[in-house]
């Protein structure tokens, strides 16, 4: 299956809701997704164009079919850090949609935005996204490490894991295993 990542489109929308409406998608998220409608898709479609805080895509196959999102949200350029998210729908689960996703929107964060960690947690209560996340070698950070302005908003949940990534340099040339070097 040939993928890539994309802005979100309109068209996207009832893709999206669907995978907001499965159950197994959405178990151990912390937002209830299953009021959410085709409107609040198209609102968050139309204002992720506008958002300088934050970059969404979409991950696409080759017939451009949405599979799902990710996302690099409350962006601080001045720390140079940000938020990850992401999800896929049911269809798109262990097609390799999810670490292709990640990694292109991980490598646009730090590459094109310059930005020098991408921060993301998870619901210990989540064993698929915990062990999608371990399984692709990223690296659990403690809490205290993960900038204030991204813990806050998670208030006093004490079942979270936090993992990182970062920009790697070695002498001027830049490492990072998820992005195609151009020699």
């Amino acid at each position: 299956m040939e993928l890539k990542i994309r802005k979100l489109k309109e068209k996207d929308a009832p893709l999206m809701l669907e995978w907001m409406h499965d159950p197994d998608v959405v178990a151990g998220m912390r937002k209830d997704f299953s009021s959410f409608t085709l409107s609040d898709c198209m609102e968050f479609i139309a204002n992720a164009k506008a958002d300088g805080s934050a970059l969404h895509r979409a991950v696409v196959n080759e017939e451009d079919e949405y599979l799902g999102s990710v996302s690099v949200r409350d962006i601080d350029r001045q720390l140079g850090c940000g938020e990850f998210a992401i999800t896929v729908r049911r269809k798109a689960m262990g097609t390799g949609a999810a670490i292709f996703g990640m990694r292109k929107i991980l490598c646009e964060a730090l590459n094109e935005l310059g930005l020098k960690k991408v921060y993301w947690c998870v619901s210990s209560n989540n064993p698929r996204a915990v062990r999608f996340y371990r399984k692709n070698g990223f690296i659990e950070v403690k809490e205290e490490s993960v900038p204030d302005y991204l813990t806050k908003g998670y208030g006093n949940e004490n079942d979270l894991l936090w993992f990182c990534y970062e920009q790697k340099r070695n002498g001027s040339e830049e490492e990072n295993l998820f992005c195609d070097r151009k020699d």
